[in-house]
């Protein structure tokens, strides 16, 4: 039962940690030359520590599959978003499932299950949240490529 409690306070700290890394370099000054590497590898592999052993937790092929699933929908979300980037100048973070709705589904999963096991029940919350989650991801890839073929339609008509 610690276990759901501990995952999700692990997910609220990753959280809040990238937020204070942000505002220290962006508010802060200390914004440096690679500040943008740094900050985006360690994401990527934060999502993994993080979706792949949630679907693990599930304890089933497919709750694992999902899991993993959820993993490569992440990095996707966040190639897009830096090719966008890239290419006009501009971040789009728009969701439904951004970084921190993946957290917050996430966490919201573990709390569940912790309540779920705290009264003795049993349903299949962790996939429910993991479906959620992968389908929130086509939805934001869908929106953050559609966002910029409009921005790059935009552009070539000036």
């Amino acid at each position: 039962m610690a276990f759901w409690f501990i995952a999700a306070a692990g997910v609220q700290l990753r959280l809040f940690c990238n937020m204070m890394d942000g505002l220290l370099a962006v508010e802060g000054g200390l914004k440096s030359a690679t500040g943008e590497l740094f900050n985006e590898i360690p994401d990527r592999i934060g999502d993994a520590f993080i979706l792949v052993p949630f679907g693990y937790a599930g304890g089933t092929e497919w709750t694992i599959a999902l899991g993993w699933a959820a993993m490569g929908g992440a990095i996707l979300t966040a190639y897009i978003r830096a090719l966008g980037a890239s290419i006009t100048g501009k971040h789009d973070f728009c969701g439904p499932m951004a970084k921190p709705h993946r957290m917050a589904a996430v966490t919201l999963g573990c709390l569940g299950m912790l309540a779920l096991s705290l009264l003795h029940l049993t349903w299949p919350l962790v996939m429910v949240s993991l479906v959620v989650i992968n389908a929130g991801i086509l939805i934001t890839c869908w929106r953050r490529i559609g966002h910029l073929s409009i921005l790059l339609k935009q552009k070539s008509n000036v």
